[in-house]
């Protein structure tokens, strides 16, 4: 059984803090479920693009409100009780209007390490990439 709490990441280097988002990595690949799992801040005012390409990604809204444009597609309001799946692993622009915290949920799931590089993707180790979702 696995039991953590939030205090339990704060301040450590699964607390990974950048210009537009804070993500709080409470399931890794490291404890084996199959998925990650992390509390994540989206601050506010801020336009992020990112793109799962390696990645399929559930994302629940607890608080704040934004929205989401995935490439190609119409926009997406974000408010608590949202829940949106990037199940195409679509590239896609995330604003936030207000701070919003959101619970996602990663397959394959991170080591918790990660950061979006240039393209807004997290990378894949290299033992997960024969077992990827296709781009």
């Amino acid at each position: 059984m696995i039991v953590k709490h939030l205090e339990d990441v704060l301040g450590t280097k699964h607390d990974v803090d950048t210009e537009t988002w804070n993500s709080r990595r409470l399931l890794l690949k490291k404890d084996g479920m199959g998925f990650s799992m992390h509390d994540t801040l989206i601050k506010a005012g801020t336009e992020t693009q990112i793109w799962y390409k390696n990645h399929l990604e559930a994302v629940y809204c607890i608080e704040g409100e934004g929205e989401i444009e995935p490439e190609g597609d119409r926009i997406y309001p974000i408010r608590p009780g949202t829940l949106y799946a990037l199940n195409g692993n679509e590239k896609h622009l995330l604003r936030a209007k207000s701070t919003m915290r959101m619970i996602c949920v990663f397959n394959p799931p991170v080591t918790g390490e990660e950061v979006h590089d240039a393209d807004g993707v997290y990378p894949l180790p290299e033992e997960d990439k024969a077992e990827a979702p296709s781009a």
